[in-house]
């Protein structure tokens, strides 16, 4: 059993999985949030046996939920609906800062790609990346309780 991370964006849906022991998480991949989103999660559900989800709750600095934050328990209504899983949320504050932060120091994009395919793949990455610090956060707080 593993649990899934999601960081809910627009335009993109960063995933992240859990190991077996439910102590680490790491970066999965970048979903569209599109017509085949919920298609493509359970698609991940099955192939991963997620028993558990964890997604992140948007706020702004001070602290309070932002434009984000309705769309996101939309989301989260579609997947208790779809799925019938345990969804638990997780203060994403910054996570993404963080994400990009980390990814900087690696840089492993020819330099033959177009600019566009550049930011376009760097910002999967923070996606994925930021989807793991989420669910490392939730693991975290609840291993250590």
């Amino acid at each position: 059993m593993r649990f899934l991370g999601i960081d809910y964006g627009t335009k993109r849906i960063g995933v992240a999985i859990s190991d077996e022991n439910h102590t680490l998480a790491f970066p999965k991949e970048i979903v569209l949030n599109d017509a085949n989103v919920l298609k493509k999660f359970a698609e991940i559900i099955k192939k991963e046996n997620i028993k558990e989800i964890v997604i992140g709750e948007s706020i702004d600095f001070s602290g309070k939920l932002n434009a984000l934050s309705g769309r996101i328990e939309v989301f989260i209504l579609e997947l208790q609906e779809k799925f019938n899983l345990p969804i638990h949320k997780q203060k994403e504050f910054l996570t993404s800062v963080e994400a990009r932060k980390a990814g900087n120091s690696k840089n492993d994009l020819s330099p033959s790609h177009s600019h566009s395919r550049v930011k376009q793949i760097k910002s999967g990455r923070i996606d994925a990346s930021a989807a793991a610090l989420i669910l490392q956060r939730y693991l975290d707080k609840i291993n250590n309780h």
